[in-house]
């Protein structure tokens, strides 16, 4: 029988994780489907998915109800936890039988505290200790202090999933971020082998930055590839780490490689193809998370094969041409990872008022 295309990654090293999580996706069955039948490894979140969730819908009303005494940021996260807590559940099975490499359902440290590495880690290490789920993975920002955070976290034997990363130069820092902090437990005599981390590398928002350059230069022969490209090149750097002598001490160890995750894959170029970002970027040792029109697409147009290696001779001459035509992808991707610092801060901001007006309107 042939296989669907999101189960058919598997057969190439990947696995698909689903960006999309409500209370409604749950308490329907849609994420036992989605596990059972379409492949699904693991489920990521933000505060944008839990936002539209709360706002959009009556689903949380009963349970705002019956806080109409606390806080608004008490309730965001109590209502998010239980969430978060009935997808691990579901996916635990994925988490046994995969020994830990998938499964993982991801909660975000509040964005507000991007900039702030002491307080990234107490509320890390807190809503990991609430949580209490092996396969539940703390998100933490790729900034210079989550960065930090996220070494310390990884020593407390907490799972990672590194966010918000576009440059090759952030990539290298953060895997560097989490082998010092498996270092770091291995030194202290602790366990490294049940310690998960993945590196969200966000994709699709380069090509709408870049291919706006492109346009302003009548350069679009290269508009749609250099998303792709900045992938390719950082699964590049990602082997040469990690099957390389600078991890062997703690594969030796039996510590699990950090696997790069592609992240906004979610094509936003109506001329594009509507699953160019997982088509384009299949192979061994990563993770692509969709979002959920994505998924449906690739499931009934998807193209499988070891796609990402394929072409990953002419990433490198497209970086070299780009950077020719006076384009700097390095101040691009660093505008990126403010602005989406920024939108999850805002976002995280607007659920407070969400929850607050469903309050009054309970409570009145």
């Amino acid at each position: 029988m042939t296989k669907i295309p999101s189960i058919a990654v598997q057969d190439y090293g990947q696995s698909i994780w689903y960006d999309n999580i409500s209370r409604d996706l749950l308490q329907a069955g849609k994420i036992n489907e989605l596990v059972e039948k379409q492949g699904v490894m693991g489920i990521t979140s933000n505060p944008a998915i839990f936002m539209k969730a709360i706002c959009d819908g009556h689903t949380y009303d009963a349970a705002i109800a019956k806080k109409l005494d606390q806080d608004a940021a008490s309730i965001y996260e109590e209502l998010a936890i239980a969430d978060i807590q009935a997808a691990a559940d579901i996916l635990r099975p994925v988490y046994d039988r995969t020994n830990g490499v998938d499964g993982y359902v991801s909660l975000e440290v509040s964005p507000l505290l991007a900039d702030d590495r002491e307080s990234t880690l107490k509320e890390a290490r807190r809503l990991f200790k609430i949580l209490d789920r092996p396969n539940a993975m703390i998100k933490i920002p790729g900034t210079d202090s989550g960065v930090a955070a996220a070494e310390d976290a990884i020593a407390e034997g907490i799972n990672v999933n590194y966010t918000l990363i576009f440059s090759l130069e952030n990539y290298r820092e953060v895997a560097e971020s989490y082998i010092r902090g498996l270092e770091r437990r291995l030194s202290e005599g602790k366990d490294v082998k049940k310690v998960a981390s993945v590196a969200s590398f966000f994709v699709s928002r380069i090509d709408t930055a870049v291919d706006k350059k492109l346009a302003e230069i009548n350069q679009l022969s290269m508009a749609g590839k250099i998303a792709i490209a900045n992938a390719q090149l950082t699964y590049v750097v990602f082997q040469e780490i990690f099957y390389g002598e600078r991890f062997k001490k703690l594969r030796d160890a039996g510590a699990m490689v950090q696997r790069p995750l592609w992240a906004s894959t979610g094509t936003k170029n109506p001329s594009y193809s509507d699953t160019l970002y997982v088509d384009s970027l299949i192979a061994a040792d990563t993770v692509n998370t969709v979002p959920p029109a994505t998924l449906n697409a690739f499931i009934e147009h998807g193209k499988v094969g070891k796609s990402l290696e394929e072409t990953i001779d002419k990433a490198q001459p497209l970086m070299d041409a780009l950077a020719a035509l006076g384009i700097d992808l390095d101040d691009v991707t660093r505008k990126l990872q403010v602005d989406g610092v920024k939108s999850f801060a805002d976002s995280f901001e607007k659920i407070m008022l969400a929850v607050d007006k469903k309050k009054r309107a309970l409570g009145g």
